[in-house]
C-alpha cells in the first residue's frame, strides 16, 4: 500500500527538516570558530617558540598542527556554509509548495469534501 504524502504533512515536513539543518549548520559553524581559535593560537605559539630559539623539529611540528587546524576550520566551515545553503533550499521548497498547492489545500479546507478520495477531477479543475 503506497503511503500518501498530504500537503500538510509535506509543509510540516519541510518546516522541520529545515529548522533541523539551519541549527547543525549553526552549530557547526561556531565548532569551526572554535577550532580556528586554536590554529591561530598554535601559530602564536609557533611565532614564540621560533623567538626563543626552539629546536626546529619541535617547531616544524607546531607549524604543521598550525595548518592542519587551520584547514580543517576551513573545511568544516564550507560545510556549514552549504549547509546554510541546503536550508535555505529547503525554505524555496516550501514556499514552492505553498505556491503550487496551498490554493487547493485552501479551497479544500473551505469546501464541504469529506477525505481526499472523495474529491472528484472537475472539483480540482475549479479549484
Amino acid at each position: 500500500m503506497a503511503s500518501e504524502l498530504t500537503y500538510k504533512q509535506l509543509q510540516t515536513k519541510i518546516t522541520r527538516m529545515q529548522k533541523r539543518i539551519a541549527t547543525n549548520a549553526e552549530q557547526i559553524e561556531r565548532a569551526a570558530k572554535v577550532i580556528e581559535e586554536e590554529a591561530k593560537e598554535a601559530r602564536r605559539e609557533c611565532d614564540q617558540m621560533g623567538a626563543k630559539s626552539v629546536d626546529k623539529d619541535t617547531l616544524a611540528d607546531s607549524q604543521e598542527l598550525s595548518k592542519v587546524l587551520r584547514g580543517l576550520s576551513d573545511g568544516i566551515i564550507t560545510y556549514a556554509a552549504k549547509g546554510k545553503d541546503t536550508a535555505r533550499q529547503a525554505t524555496a521548497v516550501s514556499d514552492q509548495a505553498r505556491a503550487t498547492h496551498g490554493g487547493f489545500q485552501e479551497a479544500f479546507d473551505r469546501s464541504g469534501v469529506d477525505g481526499l478520495a472523495n474529491v472528484s477531477r472537475d472539483w480540482f479543475e475549479q479549484a
